[in-house]
Formats: structure tokens, sequence, C-alpha cells
């Protein structure tokens, strides 16, 4: 099974040579699991001519804002809708989580409430009700979109995980992201965390990750059998 990665933004260049860059990330996620990859970098304008270029799409996170003013943004957009309607499964983490909702008439907007960064624990449809997966975010879904269901939350983040029935599934947090990963993410971008936000976030590493059950989660979304 073919697998799109829609790039929308990069690793931090001085962690690039140690963990790769986004789209190295997902497909390290998703290794061994009988998908093959490509890569469209939608951050440099790229977009795939055809919804069915890929069996599924999965869209990266990104330290761009979803409601930016980007040039990609709009065509990213109109495709997401296109391959939505078609039926062609979509993954989306963090931007993607964003991008989705607001392509489909949702809201995304600047919390009020901050930052969320480290290893977070979230409430909802996962083997036993919870799961424990790396945030690093300040924006989030404000307004769910018309078809989307909400089914993972945090008192902080309402919003963490949407299913759209066989057409898509989006998390809030970034389950590719590993403790050694995330502790060179803070120190390369300290100077935009609030000390306080830095330091718990840094405390919390060495909290076990559900990474394998939302990899896993993501397998099965994108191989089920669909009724189109």
């Amino acid at each position: 099974m073919k697998i799109g990665i829609l790039q929308t933004g990069e690793t931090p260049l001085s962690l690039r040579e140690r963990h790769g860059d986004y789209n190295d990330l997902y497909m390290r996620l998703l290794a061994g699991r009988g998908f093959d990859f490509a890569t469209w970098r939608v951050l440099d304008g790229t977009i795939p001519d055809s919804p069915h270029n890929a069996d599924g799409w999965l869209i990266s996170g990104s330290r761009f804002a979803a409601y930016g003013a980007h040039d990609w943004i709009g065509p990213l957009e109109e495709f997401l809708r296109r391959t939505y309607e078609k039926g062609v499964p979509i993954v989306g983490v963090c931007f993607g989580h964003q991008i989705l909702a607001q392509a489909l008439g949702g809201r995304v907007e600047k919390y009020p409430g901050g930052w969320s960064v480290g290893a977070v624990t979230y409430k909802g449809e996962f083997p036993g009700g919870k799961a424990t997966i790396m945030a690093w975010h300040q924006d989030q879904v404000s307004v769910v979109p018309a078809g989307a269901r909400v089914t993972a939350a945090t008192d902080f983040c309402p919003y963490a995980m949407l299913s759209y029935g066989e057409k898509a599934l989006t998390l809030q947090p970034h389950p590719e992201f590993t403790a050694p990963f995330m502790a060179d993410l803070i120190a390369a971008r300290r100077d935009v965390l609030p000390q306080d936000v830095a330091e718990k976030a840094l405390s919390s590493l060495g909290t076990p990750l559900s990474t394998q059950v939302v990899a896993d989660m993501f397998t099965a979304f994108f191989k089920m059998e669909r009724k189109n």
C-alpha cells in the first residue's frame, strides 16, 4: 500500500542529521507494516496531481499556522477536499489535524491558554481508554467540522483526535516524536518556549509513550476494508 506523505514542515536543520526530516519520522513510525512511501513537499508548493497518486495520505506537522497566509495553504485545502470526497483515506498529525478540519469547514485558532509541550495523556478511543503522546502546539481546532466525531481529548485540548468515519483520522499530538527527538527540539527552539513550559516538558520525557498503539491505529485505519 502506497502512502503519500504531504510534508508541510521541516525538522530544524540542527536535528536532521541525527533524527531525519518529518517524512523520515513518519516512515520510521510506520516501518515494517507493509507500506511504501512517497513524499510531496507541500511547503515548497508541490501538490499531488490526483488523490489517487497514493492509496492513502498522511499530512505532517508543521511550524506554520493553518490559518497563515502561505501560497500553498489554499491548494492543499482544495486537494484535501477532493481526496476526502473521493474517499481516499487521510491521516493528519498536528498541523495535519488542523488543516483538514479547516479545509472541511472547521476553525483553527491560537489557544489563549498557551503551549502544550511534552508527554501528554489523552483520554479517548484508545485501548485501555487513554494514550500518552508527545505534544508540541499552541494552535488547535476550536470548531469541529461537520462529519467529524471527537474521539480523544484533554481539558487543555478538547478536540485532540477526530474521526471522519472511513475517510479520515486526525490527531493533534505527535506520535512520531520520541523522547530524544523532543529533548533536542526543546533545546533547538528554547527561545520560543516560556521557561516553565520547557521545564515541564523536559520533566515529562521519561514517561512511557503509546507510540505503537497509535501506529497500530494508523495502520488499521489505512488498511480497513472500505465500502467504496
